[in-house]
């Protein structure tokens, strides 16, 4: 069963560490969006093991894999939720490497903060939490080796804007993995997609009152890009190469591009 990943557009414009004292700027974005997905954040993680039966883990794992990252490098993650890309990030890259994890969202960003003081392993201690804006990258021109996207670019308004963010902040050479629901080409995919969601994730989601805020994830996958219109995407914004790749059995797919 598929995922259900809600990372919405970064909206907190320049590079800020977390800091729960702070004051927040005020939200750029539809204000509704950041709202759903603060409301979501204290059982964001529950769910997602529940509907995809922990599925989402491998294909994390697989997003990572693609990106190229490796021990010492220096690495994004864009609209990073509760930081699981964050975490299997900081694992490859090590003690020696760095993580950047972005997101809009102060509550997830919080979340993701306690997951992190809650870990032994040393190399948990190199991420950083920033709040920010996808679409408006606030870090110099190559500046990573790696980055990923898991379950945001679909739910960024301007796609071009924040692929051309990355474009410029990725090192010549390095890649970006993105992973997402697959908008299937396959009526068949289509259709058991939208059987899910009705049938499984609604109903399931109505028991934590958070019917409206999953059907939601109907229409943003129908309003999402194939996997032939992210590589032509890519291309545009000056990606060297780029492929996308279905997984899940078409219900997920993962774009990797090189700068």
């Amino acid at each position: 069963m598929a995922a259900l990943q809600f990372a919405f557009p970064s909206t907190a414009g320049g590079r800020r560490r977390l800091d729960t004292r702070s004051t927040v700027r005020p939200v750029r974005c539809a204000a509704d969006r950041q709202a759903l997905f603060n409301r979501i954040a204290p059982v964001y993680d529950n769910l997602n093991d529940l509907f995809s039966l922990g599925m989402h883990r491998v294909w994390k794992r697989m997003a990572v894999s693609w990106s190229g990252v490796k021990q010492g490098d220096t690495v994004l993650d864009v609209c990073c939720g509760s930081g699981d890309l964050a975490f299997l990030l900081s694992e490859k890259v090590g003690t020696s490497g760095k993580v950047i994890a972005l997101d809009f969202s102060k509550q997830q960003l919080q979340i993701a903060a306690t997951r992190q003081s809650a870990q032994s392993k040393a190399c948990y201690k190199n991420i950083e939490w920033i709040e920010g804006d996808a679409a408006d990258l606030p870090f110099p021109r190559s500046s990573f080796d790696a980055a990923t996207i898991g379950y945001g670019l679909r739910n960024i308004v301007d796609r071009r804007k924040a692929m051309e963010e990355m474009y410029k902040v990725l090192k010549p050479g390095s890649k970006v993995s993105i992973l997402d629901f697959n908008k299937s080409t396959s009526s068949l995919n289509s259709s058991v997609q939208d059987w899910m969601i009705d049938y499984i994730v609604v109903p399931i989601a109505s028991g934590y009152s958070l019917a409206d805020e999953y059907q939601y994830l109907k229409s943003s996958i129908k309003e999402y890009l194939t996997g032939k219109e992210l590589e032509q995407l890519a291309g545009e914004v000056g990606f060297s190469e780029a492929k996308f790749y279905e997984i899940g059995a078409g219900l997920m797919g993962n774009l990797v591009a090189t700068r």
